[in-house]
């Protein structure tokens, strides 16, 4: 598990491309935030989460937890989706609007995803 990368995935390129694309400028992995968030758009006050979907529990079929050394796994997951909450709370006790991408939303193709991203920005611009 050691070799398994948390910055830099493909996953993660593929929306920072997508956005970089679409003329939205953003900072990497702030460590300032809590949870060091993977994509900050700090114009627009969002911070975008690009989550795998085995380490992080989606509701997938690749987020399906393996059915050997269960006790082991149930606590290693429990562990990543209790953090994963309680870091999304404190970005949005910090003014930050979260969105989360998921790993098997990519497979369709990256521009859903950055039509969730622009829809908040756009949405939080009206706001503001």
């Amino acid at each position: 598990m050691s070799r398994v990368g948390g910055k830099n995935t493909r996953p993660e390129m593929l929306v920072r491309r997508a956005l970089h694309a679409a003329g939205l400028r953003f900072r990497i992995h702030r460590r300032d935030l809590p949870g060091t968030p993977d994509i900050v758009l700090p114009k627009h006050g969002i911070a975008v989460m690009v989550q795998g979907c085995f380490w992080h529990g989606h509701d997938c079929p690749r987020g399906r937890r393996p059915k050997s050394n269960v006790d082991f796994w149930m606590t290693k997951l429990d562990r990543n989706l209790q953090r994963d909450r309680a870091n999304a709370n404190a970005l949005l006790g910090l003014g930050w609007h979260v969105v989360t991408v998921w790993e098997c939303a990519l497979d369709d193709g990256v521009q859903a995803v950055l039509a969730r991203v622009q829809a908040s920005t756009r949405a939080i611009e009206e706001v503001r």
